[in-house]
Order: structure tokens, then sequence, then C-alpha cells
């Protein structure tokens, strides 16, 4: 039996959320609705700028593959996540703020001189989030940072497609994959944001080498990956990629492939106050499902659910608690 329902490996960045109008992107020649890399002077300049717009947020523990892993914790998975993070304080508070979440970590002596990677997310009024990343340590993350034991004890492995930008990173999460398909552990990939796919394509198909298991996008992204105009064209041309997928379409719902049959998975109409975490959310909520025996429409179901509540508040996460009042909701 495995110890590990998921192990997860991507970037650690502390985040700070702030409120800004299309005028402030404008004035800052920032591009809305992507994720971007930034120095960290930028991101000083950036915050300097944006001193007066600050969101009173508590600080979490952020990246796309952490905020999958806690909220499969939440739900009630067992995870292990692989991260680089410096001695600094930002550091030690998110291996904190990881630990109290239950999700294990790669050894703590690991780690380094530098700097905690950042992420600043821009929220706009159509609730629409634009990131501005300095990655600082998690640049270097590498296959130093693996725990191949963890993996090969792992029910799937997890790969934040964010690390395409990083050569040792990628490096890593191609190390990972091999290892678990050595081992016969299940393999996941998320293609992560649209401007990953459109300047990155070509080394998240490293990543993704023959086939994944299980591969997560939205629509945007899997059309772009796939060089399909339409949702449809995009759904057969993942198969190519991945055994099984899940492509999210916003207020649409979401599409899932389970091997056999393709599952329309309905929306729950909220009023959105920020999108971030939202596909964060829909991959740890379907990866708990999956792992705990439920069939890929149900996984779909919760998902879809669990993603839409996210939406409706600050912050890429729900509260503790929240998670298995959903879970009642949707998995009698």
């Amino acid at each position: 039996m495995s110890k590990f329902h998921i192990y997860g490996i991507g970037a650690a960045l502390v985040d700070t959320e702030i409120e800004v109008s299309d005028e402030d992107l404008n004035n800052l020649n920032i591009e809305k609705g992507l994720m971007t890399l930034v120095d960290e002077a930028r991101q000083l300049e950036l915050l300097d700028y944006l001193g007066d717009h600050l969101v009173a947020s508590k600080r979490a523990s952020g990246g796309s593959g952490a905020n999958s892993i806690i909220a499969a914790n939440y739900f009630g998975a067992n995870n292990f996540y692989s991260c680089k993070v410096s001695s600094d304080e930002n550091g030690n508070f998110y291996l904190k703020d990881m630990a109290d979440a239950g999700v294990s970590c790669n050894s703590n002596d690991q780690l380094a001189e530098g700097h905690t990677g950042k992420c600043l997310v821009l929220i706009t009024p159509d609730a629409e989030r634009t990131m501005l990343t300095h990655l600082g340590i998690s640049e270097t993350l590498s296959e130093i940072e693996l725990d191949l034991e963890a993996a090969k004890n792992s029910e799937y492995i997890y790969l934040e497609g964010y690390l395409v930008t990083s050569p040792t990173g990628r490096a890593a999460a191609i190390k990972l994959r091999e290892t678990a398909e050595a081992n016969s552990v299940k393999t996941a990939l998320s293609l992560s944001d649209p401007g990953m796919v459109e300047f990155f394509g070509d080394g998240l198909k490293e990543m993704i080498g023959n086939k994944v298991d299980l591969l997560f996008c939205n629509e945007d992204e899997g059309k772009g990956f796939v060089g399909a105009n339409s949702v449809e064209e995009a759904a057969e041309g993942l198969k190519q990629y991945a055994s099984t997928f899940a492509m999210t379409l916003g207020a649409k719902g979401a599409l899932v492939f389970d091997g056999t049959t393709l599952h329309t998975i309905d929306p729950h109409p909220v009023k959105a106050i920020d999108t971030n975490g939202a596909g964060d959310m829909f991959a740890g909520a379907f990866l708990y499902a999956i792992s705990h025996g439920h069939d890929f429409a149900t996984a779909g179901r919760l998902a879809s659910r669990a993603s839409a509540e996210v939406v409706t508040a600050f912050g890429p996460r729900l509260p503790p608690e929240k998670h298995q009042t959903i879970l009642s909701e949707v998995v009698s």
C-alpha cells in the first residue's frame, strides 16, 4: 500500500494579493491574465507603485503545485511536496505553513542562502488574476530536492508545469516522472498557464515524455498546446499526450476524459471575486477523489464545486473545515 497519495513538485512562493484596475496594469505595462517572471528589482518597483492597493490578507505558502497539494491534504489525502526555500524568514514561514497543513516536505536541512520566492497576484474588478513572480531560490530547484523513495511509495506524482522555465527544475520534474514510470506510480501534470504553453511548449512535452496518465489544463492552455481552434479539437488532441485529462472551461464547467468516456461537468454559478487558485483547487480536489476510489465523473463534480467556492473570496485557498463540507455535499 502506498505511503503517500500524491507526491508533488513545484515552486515555493509566498504570495501577496493586490487589488488593481486595468488602468494600473496598463500603466505598469503588465500583460493581463498571465504569469510573468520578474527580477527582485522589478517586483520591488511594482510594490512601491501599488503600496496603497494592498489587500489585508493572511500570508500563506503558495505556488501552484503547493496549493493543489494542500487542498488535497485538507480533503483527506496524505501528500509529499518537493520544493526549495531559503534560510530567510519567508523560507522558515513557508515550511512551517506546509507542515501545519499536514504536508510532508523534503528535508529542512536543505535550506539555502538566498531569497525565498515571492509572487504578486494582481486582481482586477472582473476577478481575473495576473501574476508577477520572482522565483528567488526556487529557480534552482533540482534533483537534489527529490525524495525518490517517497516518490516510489506514492500513488501519483504531480508535476507543476511552471517548472518548465527552470532548466534544473524541468530536469527534476523529468527525473521524478521517469522514477514514477519505472515503479508503476501514476503520473499527472498541469500545463499551468497559457504563457507556459505559448513560450515553453517543447519543454512541457519533454516533461510529459511519451504520455502522462493524467493532464490538467484550462481551455486556453488545452487549445494552445495542441493547436486547436475549438474545445472539441483540443479534447481530441490531448489524447496524444495523456491517457486521461481534465480541462476546465471557466463558467462553462469542465470536460473530464477517463480514458474511455468524455464527461461534461456542470458549472456552479457564483459571483467571482478572485480567480487566483481556481485551477489549483480543481487539480487538488480531483487528485484527492481519484486517489480515494472515486470515478472521474465524481472527481470532476467535486473539483468543479471546490474551485467555484474558492473564487468567491480572496486567496487561492479555502478554510480547512470547508473542504469537508464540500466533500459531504458532493460525495454521499
